[in-house]
């Protein structure tokens, strides 16, 4: 009796981190070129709303209800780039905490922004407004980030400083930022990050970021405040589509099981990798850039809603495809 209970453990282990994760590989468009131009990042509320970044030249949030039909703009102002308070220019990522508030990285306006629930207008909580730089007050280059589980923190890749960086959601314009990573230059070793771009903290499964770097081709797992990291998908400085490879990879996500899910940009694909495991399983695209429904063209994002159906931002190809889950 004692070895069937063993079995039977293995068996759900091995099902619930790997076996039962299966995706249609035809994917249906929920969000269009009609509307949508350039998604970027994406975020999944607990409503399953889904909040697209479409980059630019549309430089705004679109947010869309569960199967609807369009999405209405819920931050920034349609074609119109500045540094106003309620524009963008280029806006890169967005996350959504538990009270409504939406939060924006606007890259050449060097600030995230903060948008009150219900507002179109945006205050600055990190960043100086036009003042990209190397202080703890300051960004160069800021792409993605994540939130943790009550919208206290946000974490924000500060692409060309290859450092993270934490705020507190109440903070304030030129407010010092706290290093949570790297900041010892570019390279591909376990003390440094590579041109960081996706980020995502699951704080109820890990107390740890995980990271893309884009140059770096590789995927990284760091405690925050930590002064090394350590590799947990690619190989540092080598790109390519083998199963063990990236090719300029962007978003990254993670499940309860702790499995890693990478938007590899540049291989037109979305690759699962299995906790405790650097081999990778193609689970959308096929690894050759295509707009046919089973196709993606350069995915920057993925997001998952509650029945763990998989978005991807098909950036090449200016829509969001959803792939359901078997």
């Amino acid at each position: 009796m004692i070895k069937l209970n063993i079995i039977i453990f293995l068996l759900m282990s091995l099902l619930g981190s790997s076996g039962a994760l299966r995706w249609n590989t035809t994917a249906t468009t929920v969000l269009s070129s009609s509307q949508i131009l350039s998604p970027s990042g994406m975020y999944i509320d607990s409503s399953n709303t889904l909040f697209v970044v479409d980059e630019t030249p549309n430089a705004v949030v679109w947010k869309l209800l569960y199967n609807a039909g369009s999405a209405t703009n819920v931050a920034g102002v349609y074609q119109s780039i500045s540094s106003a308070s309620n524009r963008f220019n280029y806006p890169q990522d967005v996350y959504v905490d538990p009270s409504g508030n939406i939060y924006v990285t606007d890259y050449y306006n060097y600030r995230v922004q903060k948008f009150a629930s219900g507002s179109s207008t945006g205050t600055t909580i990190a960043g100086i407004t036009l003042s990209g730089g190397s202080g703890l007050s300051q960004f160069n280059g800021l792409r993605h980030m994540t939130g943790d589980s009550n919208g206290t923190y946000i974490y924000v890749t500060d692409y060309y400083n290859h450092r993270i960086m934490r705020y507190s959601t109440s903070s304030t314009s030129g407010t010092n930022g706290v290093l949570m990573a790297g900041n010892n230059g570019a390279g591909n070793s376990n003390t440094t990050l590579y041109y960081p771009w996706g980020i995502h903290y699951l704080p109820s499964v890990s107390n740890d970021l995980f990271i893309t770097n884009y140059y770096g081709h590789t995927v990284m797992r760091w405690t925050p405040g930590a002064s090394s990291g350590y590799f947990v998908a690619g190989v540092p400085g080598v790109s390519g589509q083998s199963p063990i490879l990236l090719n300029y990879p962007m978003g990254v996500k993670i499940d309860t099981y702790l499995n890693i899910y990478v938007a590899d940009t540049s291989n037109s694909r979305i690759q699962l990798f299995c906790a405790n495991s650097q081999t990778g399983i193609t689970i959308a695209g096929t690894g050759q850039s295509g707009n046919s429904a089973t196709q993606l063209n350069a995915p920057e994002s993925v997001a998952f809603d509650s029945a763990m159906n998989l978005y991807v931002a098909d950036a090449g190809n200016s829509r969001v495809q959803r792939f359901v889950k078997f």
